[in-house]
């Protein structure tokens, strides 16, 4: 009895040590992944200048920004992780360059739903940094109305965000004339009157289930579904191709080189970099 039992057990070992025979195996959380490829258009304000110019003057203005308006970015994701840059491939080709705007344009960013955790490389005027922080904290209002893009069916959903939090790399005059006018107003200000001094930006997002992360372009995530459409201000933001597992494995690496800093320390550099750039400019017209 005992032999039999033994020759039956050196069988089963002999049939699942066999090459033919493999125990299925569920797939790992990071063998879902996927690229979205997105293109970004924004529109320009010309303001008080633009009324100056002809038609044809702005057109010509519109052309030579062409670059910095119009942008195309990939994003690489698993169920956790995220990747997203700019696809500089076109730029590269064209010979076009902008110095003064890639200072103040989104760098490579990583992103982890799971940790709570964003880190992005910047440079600014030849300095690296390694910006960390949490992700952007996004009440969305999940709508009924829906749209196809693609293949996909997508929902909308709608949020208000502090403009400055969604564009922390960027930078502005008016962000460096609140700074001075916040540093000559009175200690006694109520908490109400600078909540109401906020400059807010109206999101309008389009998501779909179909692909169900949490992942979505630049500062956006936390829908249901991978964001297809974002837009905010004057750009819009559209996926116009997705890959979904492709045969190669897709590397998903946070950024590891530069100074690290929060974005709110990474705005403080911005702004104090460019009252001295302000100020040596003027020192030089007066001298």
């Amino acid at each position: 009895m005992k032999s039999i039992a033994l020759k039956f057990s050196l069988l089963i070992a002999l049939i699942f040590s066999s090459n033919d025979f493999k125990p299925i195996t569920q797939p790992k959380v990071e063998e879902f992944q996927g690229q979205a490829f997105y293109v970004s258009k924004s529109t320009m304000e010309l303001g008080k200048w633009g009324a100056r110019l002809s038609e044809e003057q702005k057109k010509q203005v519109k052309a030579r920004l062409k670059n910095r308006l119009e942008k195309e970015y990939i994003l690489t994701f698993n169920k956790e992780e995220a990747l997203f840059y700019e696809d500089e491939k076109l730029d590269a080709m064209s010979g076009a360059t902008d110095s003064w705007g890639k200072n103040f344009a989104p760098g490579k960013q990583y992103k982890n739903v799971k940790t709570n955790t964003q880190i992005q490389s910047q440079e600014f005027y030849g300095k690296k940094f390694l910006v960390k922080d949490e992700l952007q904290n996004i009440d969305w209002k999940l709508g009924k109305e829906t749209k196809q893009i693609g293949n996909y069916m997508c929902f909308k959903a709608t949020a208000s965000i502090p403009t400055n939090d969604l564009a922390w790399y960027d930078f502005s005059w008016s962000r460096l004339r609140n700074t001075n006018n916040e540093t000559q107003e009175s200690d006694t200000t109520s908490a109400e009157t600078e909540k109401q001094s906020i400059a807010m930006t109206d999101v309008e997002a389009w998501y779909s289930p179909q692909i169900p992360v949490g992942h979505g372009p630049l500062e956006y995530w936390g829908l249901p579904g991978l964001i297809l459409e974002v837009s905010a201000g004057n750009t819009t933001m559209l996926c116009t191709k997705i890959v979904m597992n492709p045969k190669e494995k897709l590397e998903i690496e946070a950024p590891d080189k530069g100074k690290e800093i929060t974005k709110a320390k990474y705005q403080e550099t911005i702004v104090e970099k460019m009252k001295e750039f302000r100020n040596n400019r003027m020192g030089r017209r007066r001298g």
